[in-house]
């Protein structure tokens, strides 16, 4: 199964263990676009450095968790998608996503590659896409 991951989820399932397992599950690929891996790494090293400054975790543990973070990458658990694979379907993403325009990238790659979103963020449900949240993600996986 493909799926397109929105960056806000994307996120979240990094920091954790859990959400890194799911995010290498073997039957499963995830895409991003340029913008969506952008804007995760982005919130990753914000949300890391708050984690830190809080006092919540160490800096010891940023680190591991940037190296977990970078080995997904690195055995192709995550691929990030070149806008040409999806530049295309600019004009028809846009109208199907017209509350956040900045979203067109992600439906257009899933339009593209015929996949569904996984996202927590309601803008992208009843888009003409699939939509997965991580528990009905989860749920699929363990029952094939």
């Amino acid at each position: 199964m493909i799926v397109v991951a929105d960056a806000s989820v994307l996120v979240a399932e990094l920091l954790r263990p859990r959400g890194r397992a799911l995010i290498t599950t073997p039957s499963l690929g995830v895409l991003v676009t340029e913008e969506q891996w952008s804007e995760t790494h982005h919130e990753l090293g914000r949300r890391m450095g708050l984690i830190v400054q809080r006092g919540h975790l160490s800096p010891d543990w940023v680190a591991q968790t940037w190296r977990d973070i970078q080995a997904h990458f690195d055995e192709n658990a995550v691929k990030v998608a070149a806008p040409d694979d999806y530049v295309r379907l600019e004009v028809k993403a846009r109208r199907r996503i017209p509350r956040d325009p900045n979203d067109w990238p992600t439906v257009a790659l899933a339009i593209a590659v015929d996949a569904g979103i996984l996202t927590n963020d309601y803008d992208f449900f009843g888009r003409g896409c699939p939509t997965w949240t991580v528990d009905t993600l989860r749920a699929e996986l363990a029952n094939p």
